[in-house]
Protein backbone atom coordinates (compact mmCIF):
# COMPACT_ATOMS: atom_id res chain seq x y z
CA UNK A 1 0.00 0.00 0.00
CA UNK A 2 1.03 3.38 -1.00
CA UNK A 3 2.78 5.61 1.47
CA UNK A 4 2.90 8.61 -0.02
CA UNK A 5 -0.79 10.95 0.57
CA UNK A 6 -2.02 10.34 -2.32
CA UNK A 7 -5.33 12.00 -1.25
CA UNK A 8 -3.63 15.29 -0.61
CA UNK A 9 -4.68 16.18 -3.76
CA UNK A 10 -7.74 16.72 -2.29
CA UNK A 11 -5.82 20.16 -0.96
CA UNK A 12 -7.08 22.18 -3.86
CA UNK A 13 -9.91 23.15 -1.77
CA UNK A 14 -8.67 25.94 -0.39
CA UNK A 15 -9.84 29.43 -0.69
CA UNK A 16 -7.29 32.32 0.24
CA UNK A 17 -8.52 35.06 1.27
CA UNK A 18 -5.96 36.04 3.69
CA UNK A 19 -8.38 38.20 5.95
CA UNK A 20 -10.36 35.16 7.07
CA UNK A 21 -9.46 31.97 8.99
CA UNK A 22 -11.11 29.11 7.93
CA UNK A 23 -11.26 25.34 7.52
CA UNK A 24 -12.44 22.85 4.88
CA UNK A 25 -12.37 19.16 4.92
CA UNK A 26 -13.51 16.67 1.86
CA UNK A 27 -14.38 13.12 2.53
CA UNK A 28 -13.17 10.13 -0.27
CA UNK A 29 -13.80 7.38 -1.78
CA UNK A 30 -10.98 5.21 -3.17
CA UNK A 31 -11.61 2.78 -5.50
CA UNK A 32 -8.90 0.68 -7.09
CA UNK A 33 -9.70 -1.93 -9.82
CA UNK A 34 -12.52 -4.06 -8.45
CA UNK A 35 -12.09 -3.04 -4.83
CA UNK A 36 -13.39 -0.13 -2.63
CA UNK A 37 -10.74 0.52 -1.50
CA UNK A 38 -10.63 2.91 1.50
CA UNK A 39 -12.20 5.96 2.66
CA UNK A 40 -10.24 9.34 3.35
CA UNK A 41 -10.85 12.64 5.01
CA UNK A 42 -8.44 15.50 4.27
CA UNK A 43 -8.80 18.73 6.18
CA UNK A 44 -6.94 22.20 5.84
CA UNK A 45 -7.29 25.39 8.21
CA UNK A 46 -6.04 28.57 7.65
CA UNK A 47 -5.48 31.61 9.68
CA UNK A 48 -3.63 35.03 8.16
CA UNK A 49 -0.48 33.99 9.85
CA UNK A 50 -0.39 30.22 9.98
CA UNK A 51 -2.17 26.59 8.30
CA UNK A 52 -2.41 23.02 9.34
CA UNK A 53 -2.97 20.16 7.25
CA UNK A 54 -3.91 16.76 8.03
CA UNK A 55 -5.30 13.43 6.54
CA UNK A 56 -6.46 9.80 7.17
CA UNK A 57 -6.30 6.84 4.79
CA UNK A 58 -8.05 3.76 6.41
CA UNK A 59 -8.64 0.61 4.17
CA UNK A 60 -11.90 -0.92 4.04
CA UNK A 61 -13.99 -3.72 3.06
CA UNK A 62 -12.53 -6.93 1.15
CA UNK A 63 -9.40 -4.87 0.54
CA UNK A 64 -8.82 -3.87 4.43
CA UNK A 65 -8.71 -7.81 5.21
CA UNK A 66 -6.17 -8.20 2.21
CA UNK A 67 -4.19 -4.88 2.45
CA UNK A 68 -5.19 -3.48 5.78
CA UNK A 69 -3.51 -0.03 6.33
CA UNK A 70 -4.06 2.95 8.07
CA UNK A 71 -1.49 6.37 7.47
CA UNK A 72 -2.35 9.74 9.10
CA UNK A 73 -0.13 12.80 7.74
CA UNK A 74 -0.04 16.42 9.89
CA UNK A 75 1.89 19.41 8.90
CA UNK A 76 1.49 22.74 10.85
CA UNK A 77 3.24 26.09 9.31
CA UNK A 78 3.71 29.66 8.81
CA UNK A 79 3.00 32.12 5.85
CA UNK A 80 5.20 34.70 5.29
CA UNK A 81 4.13 36.92 2.46
CA UNK A 82 3.46 34.50 -0.38
CA UNK A 83 5.29 31.42 0.92
CA UNK A 84 4.22 28.49 3.27
CA UNK A 85 6.78 27.53 5.38
CA UNK A 86 6.49 24.31 7.11
CA UNK A 87 7.17 24.39 10.90
CA UNK A 88 6.11 20.80 11.35
CA UNK A 89 5.79 17.08 9.54
CA UNK A 90 4.54 14.01 11.01
CA UNK A 91 3.39 11.04 9.68
CA UNK A 92 2.35 7.49 11.15
CA UNK A 93 1.09 4.36 9.21
CA UNK A 94 0.36 0.97 10.29
CA UNK A 95 -0.34 -1.99 7.85
CA UNK A 96 -0.41 -6.41 8.81
CA UNK A 97 3.16 -6.54 9.68
CA UNK A 98 4.85 -3.28 10.29
CA UNK A 99 4.17 0.34 11.92
CA UNK A 100 5.78 2.94 11.30
CA UNK A 101 6.55 7.15 11.57
CA UNK A 102 8.00 10.00 10.46
CA UNK A 103 8.94 13.28 11.92
CA UNK A 104 10.42 16.24 10.45
CA UNK A 105 11.85 18.67 12.70
CA UNK A 106 12.62 22.43 11.37
CA UNK A 107 14.02 25.30 13.51
CA UNK A 108 12.06 29.10 13.20
CA UNK A 109 13.01 29.64 10.04
CA UNK A 110 11.21 26.49 8.45
CA UNK A 111 14.89 24.45 7.76
CA UNK A 112 14.82 20.88 8.81
CA UNK A 113 17.25 20.07 11.14
CA UNK A 114 16.75 16.39 11.48
CA UNK A 115 13.79 13.46 11.04
CA UNK A 116 12.73 11.43 13.74
CA UNK A 117 12.30 7.45 12.18
CA UNK A 118 10.44 4.17 13.80
CA UNK A 119 9.67 0.88 11.92
CA UNK A 120 8.13 -1.48 14.55
CA UNK A 121 9.75 0.51 17.73
CA UNK A 122 12.93 0.94 16.89
CA UNK A 123 13.57 4.20 16.44
CA UNK A 124 16.63 6.22 14.87
CA UNK A 125 17.44 10.01 14.40
CA UNK A 126 19.36 11.37 11.73
CA UNK A 127 20.70 14.70 11.39
CA UNK A 128 19.58 16.67 8.33
CA UNK A 129 23.03 18.12 6.96
CA UNK A 130 23.35 21.74 4.96
CA UNK A 131 22.67 21.02 0.95
CA UNK A 132 22.29 24.00 -0.91
CA UNK A 133 19.75 21.15 -3.25
CA UNK A 134 17.38 21.71 -0.05
CA UNK A 135 17.22 25.15 0.35
CA UNK A 136 13.74 26.51 -0.51
CA UNK A 137 11.88 23.07 -0.50
CA UNK A 138 8.86 22.38 1.32
CA UNK A 139 6.74 19.25 2.22
CA UNK A 140 4.36 17.30 0.18
CA UNK A 141 0.95 18.47 2.21
CA UNK A 142 2.60 22.35 1.86
CA UNK A 143 3.02 22.06 -1.68
CA UNK A 144 -0.45 21.57 -2.21
CA UNK A 145 -1.15 24.26 0.03
CA UNK A 146 0.57 26.68 -2.21
CA UNK A 147 -0.82 25.07 -5.70
CA UNK A 148 -4.39 25.95 -4.35
CA UNK A 149 -3.05 29.60 -3.31
CA UNK A 150 -2.23 29.86 -6.89
CA UNK A 151 -5.13 28.33 -8.50
CA UNK A 152 -7.44 30.38 -6.88
CA UNK A 153 -5.44 33.59 -7.59
CA UNK A 154 -4.21 32.80 -10.76
CA UNK A 155 -7.05 29.81 -12.28
CA UNK A 156 -4.02 28.19 -14.02
CA UNK A 157 -2.25 24.59 -11.90
CA UNK A 158 1.12 25.11 -14.42
CA UNK A 159 4.18 24.73 -11.41
CA UNK A 160 7.16 22.90 -10.60
CA UNK A 161 7.71 22.91 -6.66
CA UNK A 162 10.68 21.37 -4.96
CA UNK A 163 10.25 18.89 -2.33
CA UNK A 164 12.05 17.87 0.90
CA UNK A 165 10.96 14.61 2.62
CA UNK A 166 13.74 14.26 5.14
CA UNK A 167 15.37 12.07 3.21
CA UNK A 168 14.64 12.52 -0.80
CA UNK A 169 14.85 15.65 -2.81
CA UNK A 170 12.69 15.48 -5.79
CA UNK A 171 10.19 17.74 -7.57
CA UNK A 172 6.34 17.95 -7.96
CA UNK A 173 5.34 19.16 -11.51
CA UNK A 174 1.73 20.56 -12.37
CA UNK A 175 0.03 21.08 -15.75
CA UNK A 176 -2.88 22.24 -17.22
CA UNK A 177 -4.76 19.77 -19.21
CA UNK A 178 -7.93 21.62 -20.41
CA UNK A 179 -11.71 22.36 -19.40
CA UNK A 180 -13.78 19.20 -19.30
CA UNK A 181 -17.50 17.99 -18.22
CA UNK A 182 -17.77 15.71 -15.36
CA UNK A 183 -20.78 13.25 -15.34
CA UNK A 184 -19.84 10.12 -13.73
CA UNK A 185 -23.24 8.07 -12.04
CA UNK A 186 -21.09 8.05 -9.08
CA UNK A 187 -19.87 11.22 -8.51
CA UNK A 188 -22.12 13.83 -6.45
CA UNK A 189 -20.92 16.96 -7.86
CA UNK A 190 -21.31 16.98 -11.71
CA UNK A 191 -20.60 19.97 -14.06
CA UNK A 192 -17.83 21.89 -15.82
CA UNK A 193 -14.42 20.89 -14.05
CA UNK A 194 -10.59 22.64 -15.21
CA UNK A 195 -8.70 19.26 -15.49
CA UNK A 196 -5.05 18.98 -14.04
CA UNK A 197 -1.77 16.54 -13.91
CA UNK A 198 0.52 15.98 -11.55
CA UNK A 199 3.82 13.95 -11.86
CA UNK A 200 6.52 13.72 -9.70
CA UNK A 201 10.71 14.05 -11.00
CA UNK A 202 12.94 11.81 -8.84
CA UNK A 203 16.03 13.93 -9.68
CA UNK A 204 17.63 10.21 -9.58
CA UNK A 205 16.47 9.56 -6.37
CA UNK A 206 14.93 6.03 -5.67
CA UNK A 207 11.32 5.30 -3.95
CA UNK A 208 9.95 2.53 -2.91
CA UNK A 209 5.77 2.84 -2.73
CA UNK A 210 3.44 2.52 -5.12
CA UNK A 211 2.51 6.42 -6.46
CA UNK A 212 6.38 7.25 -6.62
CA UNK A 213 7.03 4.30 -8.98
CA UNK A 214 3.68 4.88 -10.95
CA UNK A 215 3.63 8.81 -11.58
CA UNK A 216 7.61 8.67 -12.79
CA UNK A 217 5.46 7.02 -15.95
CA UNK A 218 2.34 8.82 -16.35
CA UNK A 219 0.45 11.14 -15.06
CA UNK A 220 -2.08 11.62 -11.96
CA UNK A 221 -4.77 13.64 -13.34
CA UNK A 222 -7.48 15.39 -11.26
CA UNK A 223 -10.94 17.53 -11.71
CA UNK A 224 -11.24 21.00 -10.20
CA UNK A 225 -14.68 22.75 -9.62
CA UNK A 226 -15.89 25.54 -7.59
CA UNK A 227 -18.52 25.05 -4.94
CA UNK A 228 -21.75 26.66 -5.45
CA UNK A 229 -22.40 28.23 -2.32
CA UNK A 230 -18.69 30.19 -1.33
CA UNK A 231 -17.49 29.90 -4.46
CA UNK A 232 -14.57 28.10 -3.51
CA UNK A 233 -12.30 25.37 -6.11
CA UNK A 234 -12.43 21.89 -4.85
CA UNK A 235 -10.73 18.53 -6.30
CA UNK A 236 -13.89 16.38 -6.96
CA UNK A 237 -12.28 13.25 -8.73
CA UNK A 238 -8.49 12.02 -8.96
CA UNK A 239 -7.35 9.45 -11.33
CA UNK A 240 -4.78 7.26 -12.33
CA UNK A 241 -5.51 5.02 -15.51
CA UNK A 242 -3.06 1.77 -14.51
CA UNK A 243 -1.72 1.00 -11.25
CA UNK A 244 -1.00 -2.68 -10.87
CA UNK A 245 -4.12 -3.48 -9.26
CA UNK A 246 -5.84 -1.69 -12.17
CA UNK A 247 -7.57 1.98 -12.26
CA UNK A 248 -7.39 3.96 -9.39
CA UNK A 249 -10.09 6.56 -8.64
CA UNK A 250 -10.79 8.69 -6.00
CA UNK A 251 -14.06 10.80 -5.55
CA UNK A 252 -15.11 13.03 -3.71
CA UNK A 253 -18.29 12.41 -1.21
CA UNK A 254 -18.73 15.57 0.89
CA UNK A 255 -17.30 18.68 1.04
CA UNK A 256 -17.37 20.87 4.32
CA UNK A 257 -16.55 24.30 4.48
CA UNK A 258 -16.23 25.89 8.24
CA UNK A 259 -14.99 29.61 8.73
Amino acid sequence: MTKTPLLLLAALLFETQSALAFSVSHDFSVQIGPFNASRTNFEYALTPADYRVESTVQTNGLFDTLYPFRADYATTGKINGDNLETRSYKYTSKSRFTSRSRELVYDQNGKPLYRLSTKNGKEKKVDILPDAKNKGTTDLQTVFAELARQYNRLKFCDSRMEVFDGKRRYDVIFKDEGKDLLNDEALPYKGNAVKCSMYIDSLGSSGDDLLWDVTQDEPIYFWIMEDSVKKLPFIAKIEIESTPLGKLQVLTKNVTIRD
